[in-house]
């Protein structure tokens, strides 16, 4: 279930995520989605939905953090 846009994107993405890390997690979780189709290249049994929101996090991660203020900002 690849996303179009931000906003159909989990609420617990969209609530906390500035609009530009959405974007990064909307694209590396459709880009995941397509990578794991097969069950045999996921990790841990995971589903292919568990696996492509795990992949969209770690990329978010890349570029941001979540600071003592509880929100997500560009790491510098």
């Amino acid at each position: 279930m690849p996303y179009r846009n931000r906003n159909e994107l989990p609420e617990s993405v969209r609530n906390v995520l500035p609009e530009k890390a959405q974007d990064i997690y909307k694209e590396a979780f459709n880009s995941a989605w397509e990578e794991y189709a097969r069950p045999e290249d996921r990790r841990e049994g995971k589903s292919r939905e568990e696996a492509a929101h795990a992949v969209a996090w770690s990329a978010v991660k890349q570029k941001y953090e979540k600071g003592g203020d509880g929100n997500w900002h560009r790491k510098s």
